[in-house]
Parts: structure tokens; sequence; C-alpha cells
């Protein structure tokens, strides 16, 4: 009896070594359960529930190591080296932060001087008329990059697995906070703040657990496209450069702009509405709406209106660079058609012709500028798990 409970505590060490790190990972089942709470909770208890059952098995261990017979003793030290195994794999391989690290070095070049390629994605925003891109391949593996545009602090975020990027100010409570990355919930990448140790979603920023739990921080409005598409548009923008520390961990991600890359978890679906497959998703104050990113390529310009928002969808001719606009224009409602030529469209009520920066070029309306729409591309899983009230 005493030998039984001595082996189920020592499975209980390992257990909770590994559930702490288990609900919080993708692992097999592990992200498809609501089970935020109970992670939270193990991971700030974790210290002293091992104590607490060391200590309890500290002597039967002892006692064990000397009276027991060999296979006892043998059987034993492989339970204590699992555990020691164990201890290593899931608080120094298997924890977020210890796969994915921040830039050791953020340097930035200006468009003559970039080294990353004009056909990749970025992640791009202007703050105080400061304009800056982040591409995707690089802030898909850092998760979070820390900067400062405009004068104002930033906190540019991706989350690989469910194809989101989003922007937000890192203060909390007037002040810059940090924070690491702890690991995902529903797929969607986590952080911690380093004051209250609250957990933050990454899809839109809200604390999940925690003191903190239920705040959100403030999202700046971004845009992807290619970066070619970034530069016509903000040619003084400044473009993130490749840390060459990380250069194995970029290479990794380069075909994840196409969907191509041979993860299961961030490799696209080429069919329509499945859970890998992409979506345009848009929130216009309690209206929610996904659209095909299928549908957008095959037609190149949708239309639409949401919650009192008329909106246009318009895809550039790269198949890559897409753009949501509203239609209003000095209180009347634009119908947009596209043309022949892919890089230009026009719209019915005037017939002025628009180009992909959303400005009018000819026509009556030239010089008017349609206003951006914050939207953002990703897996379908991701948008309907996140968003269950949403439309098609």
């Amino acid at each position: 009896m005493k030998t039984f409970l001595l082996f189920l505590g020592l499975l209980l060490l390992i257990a909770l070594e590994i559930l702490r790190v288990y609900f919080i990972m993708p692992f097999p089942g592990s992200q498809q359960s609501n089970t935020i709470s109970i992670a939270y909770w193990l991971n700030n208890n974790i210290n002293w529930l091992r104590l607490l059952l060391l200590a309890l098995l500290a002597l039967p261990i002892i006692i064990g190591l000397r009276r027991a017979k060999v296979g006892g003793k043998l059987l034993l030290g492989f339970g204590l080296l699992l555990y020691v195994l164990v201890i290593y794999l899931f608080n120094f391989r298997f924890l977020a932060d210890k796969m994915f690290y921040q830039p050791r070095t953020k340097r930035f070049a200006a468009v003559d001087q970039n080294t990353v390629k004009e056909d990749k994605l970025v992640l791009g925003l202007v703050v105080n008329g400061e304009a800056k891109a982040y591409p995707l391949q690089l802030i898909g593996y850092h998760h979070q990059v820390r900067d400062t545009v405009g004068n104002t602090p930033v906190m540019v975020t991706y989350c690989t697995v469910c194809r989101t990027g989003r922007v937000f100010s890192p203060v909390v409570n007037g002040k810059n906070e940090t924070f690491r990355l702890v690991g995902m919930d529903h797929f969607n990448a986590m952080f911690e703040d380093a004051t209250t140790k609250s957990w933050w979603r990454q899809v839109s920023g809200e604390a999940i657990a925690g003191p903190l739990k239920g705040q959100a921080l403030k999202e700046l409005p971004s845009q992807q496209m290619t970066l070619a598409a970034w530069t016509r548009q903000y040619p003084q923008t400044l473009v993130l450069q490749p840390d060459t520390v990380f250069n194995q961990s970029y290479k990794d991600l380069a075909d994840f702009d196409k969907g191509t890359i041979k993860s299961h978890l961030e490799k696209r679906d080429s069919l329509s509405w499945k859970p890998k497959s992409w979506v345009i998703g848009v929130v216009q104050g309690k209206e929610v709406k996904a659209y095909d990113w299928n549908e957008l390529v095959y037609k190149r310009l949708l239309q639409d209106s949401l919650a009192g928002l008329p909106l246009v969808i318009v895809l550039e001719a790269d198949t890559a660079s897409f753009h949501v606009w509203s239609r209003n224009i000095n209180g009347t409602v634009l119908q947009f058609q596209k043309q022949g030529d892919l890089s230009l469209f026009n719209d019915v009520n005037t017939g002025s012709v628009w180009n992909m920066n959303g400005t009018c070029i000819l026509g009556s309306l030239k010089g008017q500028q349609l206003q951006p729409v914050q939207a953002s591309q990703e897996f379908w899983h991701s948008w309907q798990n996140f968003h269950p009230n949403t439309q098609r």
C-alpha cells in the first residue's frame, strides 16, 4: 500500500507539471475546451503544490531507496528520473517564451535600404504621421514586437495559428506595461503582463484571467498588405529588418504568407468555410461579418453594409493586398465596380476613377479619399470562435 501511494504521488507530481503547460499549448485536445481558469490556477499555485507533494514524498522515497529490493529501487529511480525529465521539458522546452523570443536587435530601414522582399506581407500602421511596416514572417515568429511609432509606444502582435495581426497600446492603468508570451487559448496567442500576471488574449487584447480580467488593451488601426503596396502608399515608411540571430526561425515561416507552409496549424485550406480557410472579418458595433477570401479573389470587389456602415472590399492585382473602405463620401453612399485595369475601380454614381490607395484620381470626386475600415484576414476557425455571432 505504501509503495502504491508513493508511485501515485510521483504520478501526481508529473501530471501537475504536464497539465500546467498542456492547457496553454497546442497539444492534441488541449485547445478545444474552456480550461483557462484551471490553467491559470495551476500556473499560479504550482510552486506550493510541488513543495507540498515533495515534502510528503521525501521520506518514503529515501526509505524506498534504502530498503527496497533491486527491482523496486530501479523502478523508483526510473520514476524520479522521469519526473526530472518532465520538469526539464515542461519548464525549459515546451513553454511558449522558451520557444519564441523577442528580437535582440530591432533595426528599421528606409525603402531604399530595405532588404525584405516587396512581395512579403506586412502589418503596417501610421501613428502621428510616422509609418512603419512589420513583415509577417518576422512578427509571426516573435509573436510580439515592442516599438515606438510617432512617439507612441506600441505592441505589434501576430498569431500564426489564428492568422491574426493586431496592434495594441501597451499602456495599462497609466503604465507602459511589459508582456511575455505565456501560451495560447483556443489556439490564440496569450500574453502575461509583468505587474499583475493577468493573461491577455492576442486576438482581442482582452484580459481573460487574473486581477485585470475583463479589461482590454486599446487597439490601434493597422493594415495588412504586401510591402510593395504599403510602400506605394507610404513611401517614407520604415521597415522592420530581420534579426539575423533568428534566420532559421524566419526561414521556417517563409511560406506562411501564401498559406503553403507545411505546419497543419498554419497551413491554409484552399476551400471556403473550412477551419483553415481565409476570411476577412469586420466588426461594426454589435454586427459582425466574415467575407470569403475565395469570393474576393474571384470578384476582386465586394460591397456590403453593416450596422449603418456601407463598405467596399477591394483586392489588388497581387491577389494578396486587400483594402476595406467606407463607401460614404460627404453623406453620399457610392456604388463601385471594377475596371479592366486591376489597379483602378470606379464609382457608378459619378463615374469617377479611384486607385488602390483609396484616392479618387479622375472625375468630379477627384481628390476625395475613402476612409479605411478596420478589418483583418484570418482563419475561419479563429474568427468564428472569437465572434460566435458572426454572419457569413
